[in-house]
């Protein structure tokens, strides 16, 4: 996934705004089973939040560039203990600004 402009940030987080976080990770991490959930989820949305369960700031961190790195996404925003996270779909539903 190509990096994201800070327009284009904007205006993902203005979309996320009123979303509910789709996927949670509990206390066992990223497991592959949640890996493959956020996958699948992303693929149906494009647009996802996920809840950490974890307290650790430099871990939810590491988890997000994992889950990016590993599903091809692009991070959006990392705010509290809420991951957005965005890869548009082969017939992308959200016409990102330039």
């Amino acid at each position: 996934m190509k990096k994201l402009t800070p327009t284009q940030i904007r205006f993902l987080r203005a979309q996320a705004h009123h979303l509910r976080p789709l996927v949670l990770v509990g206390d066992a991490g990223l497991s592959d089973a949640v890996l493959k959930e956020i996958a699948a989820t992303i693929k149906a949305h494009e647009l996802i939040k996920i809840k950490v369960a974890n307290d650790e700031r430099s871990e939810r961190e590491t988890m997000l560039s994992t889950i990016c790195e590993t599903i091809g996404a692009a991070a959006v925003q990392h705010i509290g203990k809420t991951l957005l996270v965005y890869k548009p779909a082969a017939e992308a539903k959200i016409k990102l600004p330039r």
